[in-house]
């Protein structure tokens, strides 16, 4: 089993590195917020006071952030982890950023002799908690099969999906369709309530036919009742849209309507929906409609 120094104890770090404990591993995390730090104490880890301390003789170092500017200066910072892990160190970073952070990363880490994957996850908080994420590898394939105890013990779902930067593309990928599924949903919902029809029954039906999603089976009961409690809040689905259209220009290619999503989630922050759920672009929907919950 591996030592882990693991670096962002927020929704999803804490029930990660809590499973990380649990396979036998070693962890030692560290985050500015206490409370995260002390739910890993609490689930048999180790508190660190800092990034030098929760890196030292680590194997493994793992950081889960939530913006390019927290990986940067966890990272690059002078008390970050390119300074103060050892050479040979696994560095995997599982957060949502852009590609060309991760590749600056990566890069900075080869020339101080460490190995760093770009490993976004899919799946949310509660796929965190049951240890069911899917997870986007990028990065060396040597490289990706050592680290395959950390993926097995907080994912089901594992593919490298080619070099560093890669797994930012494919989460960017996935941002989108998510995004995209969720205010089609809502359009649905909207059309069948306003046109009068039981939305519940017709919504089950959609269901168990071709637009059948994991959404959808997750999802539409709590849309259908305006429960918008965050599994996944509408300013992080922002920041991930940016993500998204960002890879677009950086690719030249043309994505209409992850544009036109990344606009309603605009939308939904801006109404104040931030801190809801993102299925809460049913709320946009509604307004943009003129309507009500019903």
């Amino acid at each position: 089993m591996s030592k882990i120094g693991f670096i962002g104890l927020g929704i999803m770090g804490v029930p990660m590195a809590a499973h990380l404990v649990r396979a036998g591993h070693d962890v030692t995390g560290y985050d500015v917020v206490a409370k995260g730090v002390d739910a890993l104490v609490a689930a048999g880890g180790s508190a660190a006071d800092g990034v030098p301390a929760a890196v030292a003789g680590a194997d493994v170092v793992v950081t889960m952030l939530p913006q390019d500017e927290h990986v940067e200066a966890v990272y690059f910072g002078p008390d970050g982890v390119l300074e103060n892990a050892a050479p040979g160190t696994l560095c995997i970073d599982f957060s949502t950023i852009r590609p060309e952070t991760s590749i600056k990363v990566a890069e900075a880490g080869r020339e101080r002799g460490l190995r760093v994957l770009d490993a976004p996850v899919s799946g949310g908080e509660k796929g965190a908690r049951d240890a069911v994420l899917s997870i986007m590898v990028g990065g060396d394939e040597a490289d990706a099969d050592a680290a395959a105890p950390v993926f097995e013990a907080v994912g089901r779902t594992v593919e490298r999906v080619g070099g560093s930067g890669a797994g930012q593309y494919v989460k960017a990928a996935n941002q989108l369709i998510v995004g995209g599924t969720y205010a089609l949903v809502a359009e649905a919902i909207v059309l069948m309530e306003a046109a009068g029809v039981d939305a519940r029954a017709g919504i089950d039906v959609i269901a168990g036919g071709l637009a059948a999603s994991r959404i959808l089976d997750l999802k539409r009961a709590s849309m259908l009742d305006r429960e918008f409690a965050p599994g996944f809040r509408i300013d992080l689905h922002h920041k991930d849209m940016g993500i998204a259209t960002a890879a677009a220009r950086s690719a030249e290619v043309s994505l209409p309507m992850t544009g036109m999503v990344a606009q309603l989630i605009a939308a939904a922050r801006a109404r104040g929906y931030g801190s809801l759920d993102h299925s809460a672009l049913l709320k946009v929907v509604e307004d943009l409609s003129g309507r009500t919950a019903a």
